[in-house]
């Protein structure tokens, strides 16, 4: 009995201990509190998502036969494929999917709902469609379906007549179609205009080369028939008009996915009018093609890869006669953000720290396999999309295909301005695949486990953000201050957050890099500047280059060492067109942050007895301190909370200790600071903690610990760590240079260390 009685005071206590560390980190996920993460060479579980991976010419990575190759700098890639700081830093200690990008569904002269708000159908039906007025005009989408969607048509005895273009649809496509010739001979019978024009043979290669006839008779005996029967419900999906998300409006469009998997079916049938035509002054010339017939006439391998993806995606969604179980039942928003002047940042004057956000650099990995529950990147052509239906498969082209609802976005939204964005969100994945550009493969079924939020959108949210194209004569423009300020600026309106709740972290990459010129240092900063005056964390992936990884972890080093400030870089970058003959843009920026960081040192020499006393580490704990990962949370907390257990004080203490430095947090919130108290479960940090009790100044006030805190860090003292500044109100910046005109996006050239 008196084992048993003591095994379980053993356990109480431990237990106790247990949940007192739960607690404070729980109050650490709520405060802008500084939490310990390991860094670099420190132990992580990170490793699990990022598998080792070895370069590849096109710049993509692919596992080793190992899980313990060592790297070509002697290091162990499968154990620090990363840098920085774990992924899980990035997801500010949360789960992944706890904090939201978009608000709840909210039907408004501003946001169109295409479904019945609010949602009574059960979770395993799709939303019944919202029955509006009719429109056929120049602001909304022009459905083949209209009583006015008429065309010519020419009699056997050489006079013409003009017919419903919706009868001509349904009759061409209700006949058999047992070959891809007849198939492309009833597109053309409504597309007359282009009979001599349009080519299908990639079409019929994929057919006649590529599939064996037992997947050609399944294609056409079962899948044709039922993407047509979804093709032809559009009158009973689509009841009301479909607004197009116009240039210089900020305007959201939310849809089902049933609705756009019939909307897509109509466009991998060429139905949907004045959409075909190239003539600069048309009416859809500012607008993305969306019908399907220049995939089918495209040249590569990588054609007949995504026409494979988009038979899947069909595959999975279309309802056959009998069962229409698979039909999805989710929702998606898709958002136009146009900024004004006002929303402009001066980069000039942001104070904003770059190291102040939790940063993570991988090597390994992709942004729609690693990012979840991050705002993804989608490194966009101006016109959504790119080649998606063309020859182009490069980062766009391969997202939109393996995630084929993307596609509709095509249909509604113009061209992007250079102040402009668009997010998506809630978009399904249905595919795999291996490869990139050239060598992309459709490699089999992708089963989507992202969860719903309250609207039914999956909780994946992508923003589209177009750089600036650089020909290989003009790359040297880049680096032109108006043409950096362009850059900042849209990736600034794609990264913002729109809710008071704090902001989900952004996993980017070499964004306008490969096809389209860009120098991946000069757009990786400019990434980390724009997240840092945002407050967004940062996962960068860098498509295999460990080079470029390696780079930015020694800058990364350097911000936090010295506390650089986006206005710092920013003025370091300025003059490098110029003043950086014969060195890379690394180099200069390394040895320009030195110069800086060195003089201010020597130009404002710090006291040692001007600086209140630090709080100094117990031997052997570490000094170095992960950025600030929070942001400002609507929970208050009372100070002086305290969870007793009398059977260990020793525990008690330590339990206090971390205590004190949340509820200290807590109260020095509201005046706007941020502590630097660092938290972790190690016995050498609760310790020092514990010792930051408030000292007595001779014949003067008691100070508090916080306000000796505060003093500290006004005067830029103690182990590099700098007091972060709140980024000041964006002021209407230098107007940027006209947005270059973007050619294809999606030309299969890609550079050797990049994804465009």
């Amino acid at each position: 009995m008196l084992k048993l009685s003591s095994r379980l005071s053993t356990l109480r206590k431990q237990l106790a201990t247990l949940l007192r560390f739960q607690f404070v980190k729980h109050l650490a996920n709520f405060k802008n509190t500084r939490v310990y993460y390991p860094m670099d060479g420190e132990s992580n579980n990170s490793t699990k998502i990022d598998a080792p991976r070895q370069d590849t010419g096109d710049g993509r990575a692919t596992p080793t036969a190992s899980d313990h190759s060592a790297g070509s700098d002697g290091e162990s890639e499968a154990q620090w494929h990363w840098r920085c700081l774990p992924i899980e830093a990035v997801h500010r200690g949360l789960l992944p999917f706890e904090l939201d990008h978009l608000g709840a569904v909210l039907p408004s002269a501003q946001h169109k709902v295409l479904y019945r708000h609010p949602i009574r159908e059960p979770d395993n039906e799709p939303p019944r469609p919202f029955r509006g007025g009719h429109r056929w005009d120049a602001e909304h989408v022009r459905l083949p379906c209209a009583a006015e969607s008429k065309y010519p048509v020419e009699a056997e005895d050489g006079t013409s007549d003009i017919e419903s273009r919706w009868g001509m649809i349904k009759r061409a496509l209700l006949r058999p179609i047992g070959n891809s010739k007849q198939l492309e001979a009833a597109i053309l019978s409504y597309n007359s205009t282009y009979k001599n024009q349009w080519s299908f043979c990639a079409l019929h290669k994929l057919f006649n080369d590529e599939l064996d006839d037992s997947e050609s008779c399944v294609f056409f005996e079962d899948l044709l028939p039922r993407i047509i029967r979804l093709a032809l419900r559009l009158p009973e999906l689509i009841k009301a008009p479909i607004p197009l998300l116009k240039q210089n409006h900020t305007a959201a469009l939310s849809l089902t996915q049933e609705q756009i998997s019939c909307l897509l079916a109509n466009a991998f049938l060429c139905t949907f009018p004045r959409r075909n035509t190239l003539k600069r002054k048309s009416e859809y010339s500012n607008f993305p093609d969306i019908n399907f017939n220049r995939l089918y006439q495209a040249g590569g391998s990588a054609v007949l890869e995504k026409l494979k993806c988009i038979f899947h995606y069909f595959r999975r969604v279309c309802p056959t006669e009998r069962d229409a179980s698979n039909v999805p039942t989710g929702c998606l928003t898709f958002m136009r953000i146009s900024g004004k002047p006002e929303d402009e940042v001066n980069w000039h004057t942001s104070s904003a720290v770059l190291a102040s956000i939790p940063m993570h650099i991988n090597a390994g990995g992709t942004i729609e396999d690693q990012g979840i529950g991050l705002l993804q990147v989608d490194f966009a052509n101006k016109f959504l999309g790119g080649g998606v239906l063309g020859h182009g498969c490069v980062q766009e082209e391969i997202r939109f295909v393996i995630c084929p609802e993307l596609l509709i976005s095509k249909l509604f939204t113009e061209c992007l301005l250079s102040t402009e964005a668009l997010l998506m969100v809630g978009s399904e994945r249905f595919s795999n695949y291996t490869g990139y550009a050239r060598s992309f493969v459709w490699a089999g079924n992708h089963e989507d486990r992202t969860p719903y939020d309250k609207s039914r959108r999956r909780h994946t949210a992508i923003v589209a953000i177009d750089a600036l194209r650089f020909d290989q004569q003009m790359q040297a423009h880049q680096y032109r201050e108006d043409l950096i300020l362009r850059e900042l600026n849209k990736a600034s309106i794609g990264f913002r957050h729109w809710l008071s709740t704090p902001p989900p972290g952004v996993a980017t990459g070499n964004w306008g890099c490969g096809a389209f010129g860009g120098d991946p240092h000069l757009k990786a900063l400019i990434q980390i500047m724009v997240c840092a005056h945002h407050g967004r964390p940062l996962a960068y992936y860098t498509f295999g280059n460990r080079q470029l990884r390696d780079d930015l972890h020694v800058l990364w080093q350097l911000f936090r060492a010295h506390g650089t400030t986006v206005h710092q870089l920013y003025n370091v970058l300025r003059p490098f067109k110029k003043a950086g003959a014969g060195k890379t843009l690394y180099t200069f920026v390394l040895e320009s942050l030195k110069v800086l960081h060195n003089h201010q040192d020597q130009v404002q020499p710090i006291a040692a007895d001007a600086v209140a006393t630090p709080v100094a580490p117990a031997a052997g704990a570490t000094t170095q301190q992960s950025p600030d990962l929070f942001a400002d949370s609507d929970c208050s907390l009372n100070n002086g909370i305290v969870l007793s257990d009398n059977d260990d004080d020793a525990e008690q203490e330590k339990a206090n200790a971390m205590m004190l430095a949340a509820s200290l947090e807590s109260s020095g919130g509201a005046g706007g600071s941020t502590s630097s108290t660092s938290i972790s479960n190690s016995n050498n940090t609760a310790a020092a903690a514990a010792a930051s009790s408030p000292a007595h100044a001779g014949g003067k006030r008691q100070q508090t610990l916080l306000e000796m805190l505060d003093r500290h860090y006004d005067q830029g003292q103690a182990n590099g760590s700098k007091r972060q500044h709140q980024s000041t109100t964006a002021d209407k910046c230098g107007k940027a240079r006209k947005d270059c005109k973007d050619d294809d996006a999606s030309s299969g050239n890609s550079n050797s260390n990049s994804r465009n």
